[in-house]
């Protein structure tokens, strides 16, 4: 039967009342992790956050659609009205929406100094005070006719205003420009397309609900250019489910005079520093002997990351193998998830563009009745002025003979039979309006808005009209706004195959220290050493033989192990200190080396020894990956101190702190294929007694074996005979 958890305790009033973890949970938690959702990080229909459409809207407010910039301060201060989370806050939202900065495709904010650059991780902008904006000409397509009642409006944090809870916006925005997201729980990631494309795609999807996708809506498109791979399945995956990833990839060209590769174009996820970083750690290790120098050349004309290559090399190949180990080829994973009538939903693109269609009618329906309504009660009072006019002698008569004022517009009412509205608009006419081209220029007008009326009342009944109001908007901003594809699409993959990376193969040993430093040091050096520099108070533990080529495996007290190739490490002298492999291998605070082991192929055994007298026999392959994972953890088991390490074939000694030996073969202990196994009994040990030590069994080491050797595990071996006991305080 299963437990119960127990429930959590809350203070009250001085004593303690039981609370259960789901009700806290549901009042404290959840609320918290909506409001997350759907007021802050999930993008919605129109393509917006709140933090944007309040930026955006309040920028509108101030007249900043024309005229002329003003202080990024001043608009911070407004939006605050809207969105009180702090200046800092806002004015990151206004950076990031802004030309200046260069993360959209079609920018928002037209703005004015120092705005920094996406691709740029160190570049800060100047503060709100320095730079200047005012709304993109694109943004009329986002507030279109928003004062004619398209969406809903709601009160403001403290009810002294109106915002809109969503923007009319006349295209499919929340497909043009790139918008990231991460909420409680889930998260959003939307790539961008072009502005053609996806006006093209919205109108055939309208007009066909079947119509494929990839053959209008070629591929995504990034403000930052560089070249997309073109994977067809992987996109159409995308189309379909809204989820999925696709490569994105630099570009270059090589500068032959100067022998100088020029990198101008990166993908849209990495940045400058992230590429030059990784690339001086990689040749700091050997892997990229041909690069000779990297610099960021950045400058007012643009992106530029520099390259100095030795004479010979072929750039193409030595880009093949950058784009394998840096961010100079990345991937973008997509996740459309969006707010639709505050739901988060993974869509496709198809499903997106359904949703924002639907949107659309109803912002069209809703702009259509407004203008009717208006449209109706002006042709009311035209109509009203339509009576008036065929008897203006009487009109003015009875006006004349009223004797109070408040009582024209009812004698009107009562001479005309017109209602009270019309007889008012009436009677506020001057005299002057009533010649002969004004009359008949409001006839003409009332005739115009009656057949006004009937073309919108007819647009409202019939769907397939309504529909084509939005056709027709989508194919005007289409043609107004597109502008060329910046990120290439990139249908073959041209660049040459990349050859195996050339690494020298000689015999060297492989030294591990007591305080971990670490030396490769070849057979030659070796023979010509004459003793080993080491730190003081310092010692040798292991002195491995190997190859150059073989990879490095460092066991660590974090029960961790690190994986290196040795031709990575330099080749040193034994008068040479060494490397010190915590610092080399990046390990955490505290973490010491406790053993190396050098392999070309993973293959044999490595045993583990612990205090308690247990045993694990575990296979090096093991500990292979077909990734360069440079890190597994649960190395070994941690049931128990490890003792020592050894490489699972030869003969070894153990000693307990009775001062017993038991000689072992490591092929009597069972062999374990999962690593943090916690092994067998191997020695017998009393309660207070433990392994202290392990040691490779040499030749002549006993004078009699057998007599430290057991035909069954575990054992408790043996005391040292009286001679083995003088050779071993000899040897001391």
């Amino acid at each position: 039967m299963a437990r119960k958890k127990a429930p959590k305790k809350e203070y009250v009033e001085g004593a303690f009342i039981d609370q259960p973890i789901t009700e806290t949970l549901e009042q404290n938690y959840m609320p918290y992790a909506m409001s997350v959702i759907i007021s802050r990080a999930i993008p919605e229909i129109d393509g917006f956050k709140p933090s944007h459409r309040k930026l955006l809207y309040t920028m509108y407010k101030m007249g900043l659609l024309s005229g002329s910039r003003t202080k990024s301060a001043n608009v911070v201060g407004q939006t605050m009205k809207l969105n009180p989370h702090g200046d800092a806050a806002i004015y990151d939202t206004m950076v990031r929406l802004s030309r200046g900065y260069d993360a959209l495709l079609l920018p928002y904010v037209d703005s004015k100094g120092n705005f920094g650059k996406v691709f740029s991780r160190d570049m800060a902008w100047a503060a709100s005070r320095y730079t200047e904006v005012k709304l993109d000409p694109i943004c009329r397509e986002l507030f279109a006719d928003i004062e004619k009642d398209p969406v809903d409006f709601v009160p403001n944090y403290d009810n002294s205003m109106k915002e809109p809870t969503l923007l009319p916006t006349t295209f499919p925005n929340v497909l043009v420009n790139a918008n990231q997201g991460i909420a409680v729980g889930m998260a959003s990631n939307i790539c961008s397309f072009n502005l053609k494309e996806v006006c093209d795609t919205a109108i055939a999807v309208i007009q066909n609900g079947d119509h494929h996708i990839a053959s209008t809506l070629l591929a995504p498109d990034f403000s930052q250019g560089g070249q997309l791979i073109y994977d067809a399945e992987a996109l159409n995956k995308i189309y379909e489910t809204g989820r999925g990833s696709f490569r994105l990839r630099a570009k270059y060209r090589f500068l032959e005079k100067e022998n100088i590769i020029e990198i101008y174009e990166i993908p849209y996820t990495t940045t400058v520093e992230a590429i030059i970083d990784k690339v001086i750690e990689l040749s700091k290790s050997g892997r990229f002997r041909e690069i000779t120098d990297i610099r960021d050349e950045t400058d007012l004309s643009g992106l530029r990351i520099a390259i100095d290559v030795k004479r010979g090399t072929d750039p193409d190949r030595l880009m093949a193998r950058l784009f394998r180990l840096t961010t100079l080829e990345d991937t973008f994973s997509c996740n459309f998830n969006i707010l639709v009538g505050s739901n988060p939903r993974v869509m496709g693109v198809r499903e997106i563009l359904n949703e924002w269609t639907s949107f659309r009618c109803d912002c069209v329906r809703r702009r259509i009745g407004y203008d009717l309504a208006h449209m109706k009660e002006r042709l009311h009072l035209l109509e009203g002025l339509r009576v008036i006019l065929l008897d203006i002698d009487k009109a003015i008569a009875i006006i004349k003979n009223t004797e109070e004022d408040s009582e024209v517009v009812p004698n009107l009412m009562i001479g005309f039979g017109i209602d009270e509205v019309q007889a008012e608009y009436i009677a506020e006419i001057k005299l002057r309006t009533l010649n002969r081209e004004l009359v008949l220029k409001r006839l003409e007008e009332a005739e115009n808005l009656q057949s006004e009326i009937d073309r919108l009342s007819e647009i409202l009944r019939s769907e397939a009209k309504l529909v084509d109001v939005i056709l027709k908007e989508l194919a005007e901003i289409r043609d107004r706004y597109a502008s060329p594809r910046r990120t290439e699409i990139l249908y073959e993959d041209v660049l040459p195959a990349e050859e195996p990376e050339q690494v020298a193969d000689y015999a060297v040993t492989a030294f591990l220290t007591k305080e971990g430093y670490f030396k490769k040091i070849t057979a030659q050096s070796l023979r010509m050493a004459s003793e080993q520099r080491l730190k003081e108070g310092d010692e040798i533990v292991s002195a491995i033989p190997t190859f150059n080529r073989a990879d490095l495996l460092v066991f660590t007290t974090a029960k961790q192990v690190y994986k290196a190739k040795l031709h990575e490490f330099d080749d040193v002298k034994a008068s040479a200190m060494g490397v010190f492999l915590p610092g080399k291998l990046e390990m955490a605070e505290e973490e010491t080396p406790v053993a190396i082991v050098p392999t070309t192929d993973y293959e044999g055994w490595l045993c583990f020894f612990y205090e308690n007298g247990k045993a694990a026999r575990v296979p090096l392959s093991a500990y292979a990956t077909k990734t360069n994972r440079k890190k597994l953890t649960g190395a070994y088991g941690d049931k128990s101190p490890l003792v020592a390490i050894t490489d699972g074939e030869e003969l070894v000694v153990l000693t307990s702190s009775s001062g017993k030996r038991l000689l072992v073969n490591p092929a009597m202990i069972p062999e374990k294929q999962s690593r943090d196994t916690q092994g067998v009994q191997v020695l017998t040990l009393s309660p207070r007694h433990r392994l202290v030590s392990v040691e490779p069994y040499t030749e002549g080491m006993f004078e009699n074996p057998s007599r430290y050797r057991s035909k069954a595990l575990p054992a408790a071996g043996a005391n040292l005979s009286d001679k083995d006991r003088d050779r071993f305080q000899l040897k001391l």
